[in-house]
């Protein structure tokens, strides 16, 4: 029995629906328009730049509604229940008090930042970021209610509000006053710095520690920004200017659209369809299946640009295709499909290829060109080890029936032409990658919902409750990541720490070789989108000192990261894995070792073969 939803969770889904789908449609009509009528849609760049802010604010607050924010998962670890209740506590109290200080700091930013030019005649800057403060007002008092506490210890839920008021004070006399503030909130503010370095220490290392503990990532990113920003001096307030910048991105509206794109394809029978295609073309040869498998994965992981979607998503269909249709040993079937989840990140259109372009401040299509060579070797090299495993266990082939592979194409033919026509129109430059999503999104949509009818229209509302905590998880780390990353930036720490570096590791490739160790293990510990936004400024100015090419930097950097996803103890797929095929997580671990040692050989020849990420860039 479906349980209903009260009227306030209903109109935070429609608002945050009605967004993401204006963010396609208007994108769309201005393309359209452009190309036949060489006119455009008043005011879309505001208007888009805006819905972007709005469907940031409302899809993290569904995050934190259904408890899907991004973070680290080291706490399933712990055994004992009363430590874990424990860490979830003050995990939930440090998130809570984190988003009351950042709410009073949004308050500010609505009053005083915010210019109130119109964006479309009548509505203004003003009201669209209002959304910001009541965004993390509700994360904050959703944090505070979910921590597990009953009866009377309800009461700690009051005491990251008492904390939180105490410690931003300073920002709710700025709110009180205005940018005039009296002598006295200038003393105040100086007190809260000095207390604020004389704990500077024991609170990172206290955020580090709840961070291990299942913090959200977002939170912990937002507390260390609190923390640096009041230590130094600075106005915590400029926090919420960051991040509001940041959510106005252009370049990241290219997210919330191929998210869902990944959704419709994987709550369809897209998968089954390709599944089908693809066996009956590739089937009659050794491995013919393998191919199939590791292919379909790298489809579907390139348009989620999350690994554990395609293994929730194919991973129970293609491992009753390998292990009980095809008979390849059963920890081998479940070994590939866990190590194959993520393989698809290098191809475009994939979310990842597109952060790491914008943080690196150049070409997105550059590094979709410079992700081609070594995606395809590492597709290829799972392969062959596939082909290999298969002659060697004398795995039977199917017969190829040309009728019976015309109808499968048939069947399956939109899906197979959506990466044609996204890379044909976003290559050609006929579409701009905004355009591009959303183009997608909507050709999707159409397919999925009026010409294949796998979805109905009654169940669209149901696909985007599933991708809107993902889309939230992402772009709550992208916002408050910015004010950290300006903050690293400002202090020229990844200039000091580049120069020490350069004087203690003199060698190139072994400098390469630490950085490779350093990103393995980054890859175990934290999703790919909060590693790239934190850790990849920190990195490129190491890049420069070492003279490495930005594309090569890049794409050294995802191969990394893909292979911590399957790196025990942590690896995420490694846990969905367990999950998936239900099996216990040590068993999972041995059987991805023969694909990890694989992936980790790919890591090394993209490391030290630069001219296998710089060539295509170079030739484009």
């Amino acid at each position: 029995m479906e349980i209903k939803k009260p009227l306030w969770q209903l109109i935070e889904d429609w608002t945050c629906n009605a967004a993401i789908i204006l963010l396609a449609i208007i994108p769309a009509t201005e393309s359209f328009l452009r190309l036949f009528f060489h006119s455009g849609v008043p005011f879309s760049q505001d208007i888009i730049k805006h819905l972007l802010l709005v469907t940031g604010c409302i899809s993290g607050m569904i995050a934190t509604r259904q408890k899907e924010h991004l973070s680290i998962g080291l706490i399933h670890y712990i055994k004992n229940k009363k430590i874990k209740t424990f860490l979830s506590i003050l995990a939930n109290l440090l998130s809570s008090y984190t988003a009351l200080i950042l709410t009073f700091c949004s308050a500010v930013y609505v009053k005083i930042a915010v210019d109130t030019h119109p964006i479309v005649g009548f509505i203004s800057a003003q009201t669209f970021a209002f959304v910001l403060p009541v965004c993390f007002a509700v994360m904050s008092v959703r944090f505070a209610m979910t921590a597990p506490l009953n009866g009377k210890k309800k009461l700690i839920s009051l005491i990251p509000v008492i904390i939180g008021l105490i410690c931003s004070f300073p920002v709710i006399l700025k709110f009180i006053y205005g940018v005039e503030l009296p002598d006295y909130a200038y003393e105040i503010d100086l007190a809260f710095s000095d207390t604020a370095k004389m704990i500077e220490i024991p609170l990172i290392i206290f955020f580090i520690l709840l961070a291990f503990a299942g913090t959200p990532l977002f939170i912990v990113i937002g507390a260390f920004s609190i923390l640096l920003f009041e230590a130094s001096g600075g106005e915590i307030d400029e926090i919420i200017v960051n991040a509001s910048t940041s959510l106005t991105n252009r370049d990241f509206i290219a997210i919330p659209l191929f998210t869902l794109v990944g959704f419709f394809l994987s709550e369809s029978n897209a998968g089954k369809r390709l599944v089908e295609t693809f066996k009956r073309f590739f089937g009659w040869f050794p491995g013919g299946l393998i191919f199939v498998s590791v292919t379909v994965c790298a489809f579907f992981t390139t348009f989620t640009g999350a690994s554990g979607i395609t293994i929730l998503a194919l991973g129970g269909l293609l491992f009753t295709i390998l292990s009980e249709n095809a008979k390849y040993p059963i920890k081998f079937s479940r070994g590939i499909l866990a190590s194959s989840g993520s393989i698809g990140l290098l191809f475009p259109p994939s979310l990842p290829l597109i952060l790491v372009a914008i943080t690196m401040q150049k070409s997105i299509l550059g590094f979709f060109a410079a992700g081609a060579i070594p995606g395809i070797i590492l597709t290829l090299s799972m392969i062959i080890f596939g082909i290999f495993v298969s002659v060697k266990t004398k795995i039977p082939v199917e017969k190829f029936s040309i009728k019976g592979a015309v109808l499968s194409l048939k069947n399956s033919i939109f899906e197979l032409l959506l990466p044609f026509l996204l890379l044909g129109g976003y290559f050609s430059g006929i579409l701009s990658l905004i355009e591009t999503g959303a183009a997608a999104f909507l050709y999707i949509f159409i397919v999925e919902v009026f010409i294949i009818r796998d979805i109905k229209l009654s169940d669209v509302p149901r696909v985007f409750e599933k991708a809107l905590p993902i889309i939230g998880g992402i772009l709550s780390i992208l916002a408050l990541s910015k004010a950290l990353s300006e903050y690293i930036v400002l202090t020229q720490a990844p200039e000091n720490f580049a120069a020490w570096l350069q004087q203690t590791v003199r060698s190139k490739l072994l400098f390469l070789f630490i950085l490779n160790i350093a990103l393995l293990l980054a890859g175990c510990l934290m999703d790919i989108f909060s590693a790239t936004v934190v850790l990849l400024p920190l990195i490129a100015p190491l890049g420069a000192v070492y003279g490495i090419d930005p594309f090569h930097l890049g794409i050294i950097f995802l191969v990394n990261l893909e292979a911590g996803y399957i790196t025990p103890p942590v690896g995420l797929n490694l846990f969905l894995a367990s999950y998936r095929f239900d099996r216990p997580f040590v068993e999972i671990c041995h059987d991805v070792l023969p694909f990890l040692v694989i992936q980790i050989i790919v890591v090394f020849l993209v490391t030290y073969i630069p001219v296998l990420s710089t060539f295509l860039p170079g030739f484009f």
